[in-house]
């Protein structure tokens, strides 16, 4: 009888696709799969240490994508939810998926209909994302925004930026997750920053960005504040589509903080 096995792998998806198709290939009993890093051995069950391969993450990605175009993309959305337990949720769901006859999932299942859930979640953040994005133009030409999403949402929203700014180059920075997406004029990158000081769009002047951006800023917020009318406003309708938690990175806002 084989020992259930927790399997270890880097954090990234291809990593975790990776993880799976050795668990298939192996005929292992999966206990757990973790993140290098965040690792707690459990009593009943041997850690395997995975090293993410390109080509075995694909075979995984093709054999669910041949069975469902809309499950790929929901493990993926709900991958990057980084919620508690989320890859063993996802392990079960790509089993129930493969071993199901048809290529529609069933929705009556409690791990289909979470993961789904899941996904439209990290679906709605990205939306707001893309919505609620404020630049700033640096001196070095380079407009630059903070954001601070519930989900990782980084990846999903590159290309909409890409697209809506090709002229520009320009740089998202997640402040929870302490790493952005850098566009050059040619294509995007992931990189790695810590920053010594986090500058929110409602936050004191300073030497990093040019004075014409905080006259556009007065501008907007002049607009902003000239349009709202105070008698119209449905506050919780408003905050409905503009959760609070936004509101320090959005220049029209910074009175309102």
């Amino acid at each position: 009888m084989k020992n259930a096995t927790t399997l270890i792998y880097d954090g990234s998806f291809n990593g975790f696709l990776t993880a799976v198709f050795i668990a298939f290939e192996e005929k292992l009993k999966v206990m757990d799969i973790q993140k290098n890093g965040q690792t707690q051995n459990g009593l009943f069950s041997e850690n395997e240490t995975i090293f993410t391969h390109v080509e075995k993450a694909k075979r995984v990605w093709n054999g669910v994508r041949n069975k469902s175009y809309n499950a790929i993309t929901n493990i993926y959305f709900a991958f990057l939810s980084e919620a508690e337990g989320i890859e063993m949720m996802l392990f079960e769901y790509i089993k129930k998926l493969m071993a199901h006859k048809g290529k529609q999932s069933d929705f009556s299942d409690e791990t289909m209909l979470y993961i789904s859930q899941m996904a439209r979640k990290v679906g709605r953040e990205k939306h707001r994302m893309e919505a609620f994005v404020r630049f700033q133009l640096t001196k070095d030409d380079i407009y630059f925004a903070n954001i601070e999403p519930d989900f990782d949402v980084l990846p999903l929203i590159s290309k909409h930026f890409r697209n809506r700014y090709a002229d520009q180059q320009w740089l998202i920075y997640d402040v929870k997750r302490k790493y952005g997406i850098f566009y050059n004029l040619e294509r995007v990158e992931l990189i790695s920053l810590n920053l010594s000081e986090i500058h929110f769009n409602r936050s004191r002047k300073s030497q990093t960005f040019t004075e014409g951006e905080y006259d556009y800023q007065d501008l907007w917020n002049n607009y902003f504040k000239s349009t709202n009318i105070k008698s119209r406003i449905n506050r919780k309708l408003h905050t409905q589509h503009v959760p609070k938690r936004y509101w320090k990175y959005l220049s029209e806002k910074k009175e309102a903080v």
